[in-house]
C-alpha cells in the first residue's frame, strides 16, 4: 500500500454501501473511490452526486467500475447481498448470500487483487469465513464487520444511562453479530472502573444491565420493522475500520476477526478486538472472560459451527 494514494473499491450500492460510501467521501479517506454493481446507472448516479461532495471534504476520484478495477486497489469493502427482512434472522440469510457471494469473490481475485477484504454482508461471521476459503487470502487480510456496529450499540445504550459520551464507555460486544453475540459486562470498564462498580454506585443492578444488553442484541429487528433497514451505524463502523487500515493506525476495534485457539475455539470467525493496520489484522486479542463469558463465546461459536458445516464444508 502506498502513503500518499489509497484506492478503494465498494462492492454493492444499496443502503449500507452508498451509506459508507458517503461516509468515507466526508472523512477523505481514499483518493480513488469505486462502486461497483449491477445496477451500473445507480452506481453512476451515486458517483456523480458523491463528487458534488469533494469540494467540501477532500479531492476524490469517484466513478462506477467494474470488477478488474480492484488489481490495484488497497481494500475492497463487499456490502452486496439480500438484505435481511422483518422476521427474518442474519443466520437465515446465509444461503443466498453465500451464493451472491461466490460470483463477487471469485472475479475480484481473478483481476489480480492483492489488498484487504472486508465484508459486511450478512451473515457477516460465515460470509467472511467464506470470503476466505474462496479468494485463499491469508486470514489476516480478510476481516468481517462482526460485532463493531454491536458494541457501539451497547456504548451508546450504557452513554444514554448514564449521561456519559459513548467513547468513555470501554467494552466489547462479543461473539456472532446476532442472536448469540453477548456484551462483556465483566470486563468493561468506565474511566477504569469496572462497568458492573460504577452502575451499583448509580443505583443500576446487573440485571438492568442485561436489559441493555438484550436492547442491543435486538436493535437491529427494531430499526427494521420501522424503516426496513440498518445502514448509518454499520456504514460509520465500516469508515472507522476502512480508516484504522488505510492510515496504517493500529487501532484496537471489535471486528470478526479470524479465530485460531483463541477461546478455546479455532477455524471460524467471530466477534473479539483485534489490532488493525495497513496489513490488516496484526493481531487478535483475546479477552481474559469469566466462565460465564467462555461459556457466551463457545456457544455462539458452536451455533456459526454448525452453519458452517451445513452450508460450506
Amino acid at each position: 500500500m502506498t502513503q500518499k494514494y489509497k484506492k478503494v473499491v465498494l462492492i454493492g450500492n444499496g443502503a449500507v454501501g452508498s451509506a459508507y460510501a458517503f461516509a468515507m467521501v466526508q472523512q477523505g479517506l481514499a483518493e480513488e473511490f469505486v462502486i461497483v454493481t449491477r445496477h451500473k446507472e445507480r452506481a453512476v448516479g451515486d458517483a456523480l452526486d458523491l463528487e458534488d461532495a469533494t469540494p467540501f471534504t477532500s479531492p476524490t476520484k469517484i466513478y462506477a467500475g467494474e470488477y478488474s478495477d480492484c488489481k490495484d486497489a488497497d481494500l475492497v469493502v463487499i456490502t452486496a447481498g439480500a438484505p435481511q427482512k422483518p422476521g427474518e434472522t442474519r443466520l437465515d440469510l446465509v444461503n443466498k448470500n453465500l451464493r451472491i457471494l461466490a460470483t463477487i469473490v471469485k472475479p475480484i481475485v481473478a483481476s489480480g487483487f492483492t489488498g484487504i477484504f472486508l465484508v459486511a454482508s450478512n451473515p457477516v461471521d460465515i460470509l467472511a469465513y467464506a470470503t476466505q476459503k474462496l479468494s485463499g487470502f491469508p486470514k489476516s487480510r480478510v476481516i468481517g464487520s462482526g460485532t463493531s456496529l454491536d458494541t457501539g450499540r451497547f456504548q451508546v445504550a450504557i452513554a444514554d444511562k448514564f449521561n456519559l459520551a459513548p467513547e468513555s464507555v470501554h467494552t466489547y460486544v462479543l461473539g456472532e453479530h446476532g442472536d448469540s453475540e453477548f456484551a462483556d459486562l465483566d470486563e468493561a470498564t468506565i474511566g477504569n472502573v469496572p462497568l458492573l462498580d460504577y452502575a451499583a454506585k448509580r443505583g443500576v443492578s446487573k440485571e438492568d444491565l442485561l436489559e441493555l444488553e438484550d436492547k442491543t442484541r435486538n436493535k437491529a429487528y427494531s430499526i427494521i420493522n420501522k424503516k426496513g433497514a440498518t445502514f448509518y451505524g454499520v456504514a460509520s463502523a465500516l469508515m472507522r475500520i476502512s480508516r484504522a487500515i488505510l492510515r496504517n493506525e493500529n487501532a484496537v476495534l471489535a471486528i470478526g476477526a479470524p479465530i485460531e485457539g483463541q477461546y478455546g475455539l479455532d477455524d471460524l470467525y467471530l466477534g473479539t478486538p483485534a489490532v488493525i493496520n495497513a496489513q490488516g489484522i496484526a493481531s487478535v486479542i483475546e479477552i481474559p472472560l469469566s466462565q460465564n463469558g467462555i461459556n457466551q463465546m463457545q456457544a455462539s461459536a458452536k451455533e456459526i459451527k454448525e452453519i458452517i458445516k451445513d452450508s460450506i464444508e
